[in-house]
């Protein structure tokens, strides 16, 4: 990356650092169980509410206990279930026509992360009608009141029940983007560990390794907090804790109780502290190929640390200490967390590589990531367009394109 760009990207990065403490950031109010959210929703004078899931959370009969408690409650209930993986401008679309057609007052994401986001998104068009979604990409583009907007995982990973980002793909283009503004932080988030008791053991580990790359990167990151340090390195110690747990035994309601908690406290610490490289790629990859977000964070996180070396080892053996596997010098800790990733990639039979990237695409694909995440993430080390393309390269199926890129890395 070139001096001046480098310079601006830091520049950027410390005003809003500095601005942190000015800003409107809030907690959801946490809700234990379905059961409680009727109440809430009266208290809100909302007595038709919009349900956004997927048709799997739908078919598997997840959504069920929630819209019978609204039932019973007298609360009508409109469900749009057409979200798919990396939601699209579609969904929100046809989400937004629901809610005007039926009147609602609140809406409900309630599935994994892109439910939830998919959720934001429409009541970003519910605040701004005239508006867009590509036009709010980036951050503080909303700024107008949303709906009341109550978040449901269920899945221990995305954090999006606290965050303040939606990230939403254009259906036509494929570009994938985050909006990033404080009226998306939702309402009220339901944490009910009964939700994810189903979730199979490869979702329960890639949505797990996407929490701990939450708070990974927003710990590594030069805009921190005190607050938002503690938030990730406890986030880190629970899921070295619970994450073997549930993905062995779904009905670990301990473990799976405990991911939650570690997933709503990475999503905190990111809100504030931003993500990085990993979650640029990744986004892109999304975009481009529906590659599941989770999965994607995994497989890149090792990798990205590894590029960032002395610029992160004390930071990663602070996370190794949290983990519980600190060991030795610094550098040595630092190498161990890194190797820890990896183990548990092999242990839950997550491969090294993802399938179907085109090398012709990865120059597009690293533009895309380098425009999200400068200036905006306050990553250890910077790195332009040209930079990123060797992330692509590194976790493409090993071939003779991907060898010649990377000097025999892949």
């Amino acid at each position: 990356m070139k001096q001046s760009e480098k310079i601006w990207c830091r520049t950027f990065q410390t005003a809003l650092r500095i601005a942190l403490p000015f800003l409107p950031y809030r907690t959801p109010l946490t809700l234990d169980g379905i059961s409680t959210l009727p109440v809430f929703l009266r208290r809100c004078g909302a007595d038709r509410v919009l349900l956004v899931t997927d048709r799997g959370i739908r078919s598997r009969g997840i959504s069920e206990p929630l819209e019978s408690a609204l039932e019973r409650s007298n609360i009508f209930c409109t469900v749009y279930d057409g979200t798919v993986a990396n939601p699209t401008t579609t969904n929100v679309a046809e989400a937004l026509e629901l809610y005007r057609k039926n009147g609602c007052k609140a809406i409900i994401g309630l599935g994994g992360g892109s439910s939830m986001d998919c959720a934001k998104a429409t009541g970003a068009r519910v605040a701004r009608p005239n508006t867009p979604l590509g036009r709010m990409e980036g951050i503080l583009r909303v700024r107008r009141a949303l709906p009341p907007l109550i978040a449901i995982p269920t899945t221990a990973g995305t954090g999006s029940e606290t965050t303040l980002a939606a990230v939403i793909t254009d259906a036509e283009t494929r570009h994938k983007y985050a909006i990033n503004d404080f009226p998306l932080i939702p309402r009220a988030a339901v944490l009910d560990p009964e939700l994810t008791r189903t979730l199979p053991p490869f979702i329960t580990a890639t949505t797990g390794l996407d929490a701990l790359t939450h708070a990974v990167e927003a710990f590594i990151g030069r805009s921190t907090t005190r607050e938002t340090r503690a938030a990730a390195l406890e986030a880190t110690e629970l899921i070295f804790k619970y994450l073997d747990r549930a993905v062995e035994d779904g009905g670990d309601m301990e473990a799976r109780r405990g991911m939650l908690r570690a997933a709503f406290l990475a999503g905190s610490a990111f809100s504030k502290s931003y993500v990085g490289y990993v979650h640029a790629v990744a986004h892109s990859l999304g975009g481009k190929y529906n590659t599941p977000h989770g999965l994607a964070n995994a497989v890149l996180l090792p990798i990205v640390l590894e590029s960032y070396g002395g610029a992160v080892t004390h930071k990663l053996a602070l996370l190794a200490e949290a983990a519980g596997i600190a060991c030795g010098t610094e550098e040595e800790s630092a190498a161990d967390f890194i190797a820890a990733i990896r183990e548990k990639l092999a242990r839950y039979g997550i491969s090294e590589h993802l399938e179907g990237i085109d090398p012709a695409d990865i120059p597009e694909l690293a533009r895309y990531a380098a425009r999200e995440a400068n200036p905006l993430y306050p990553v250890p080390v910077l790195m332009d367009a040209k930079e990123l393309e060797k992330f692509y390269y590194l976790v493409m199926e090993a071939s003779e394109d991907a060898s010649i890129q990377t000097g025999g890395a892949a």
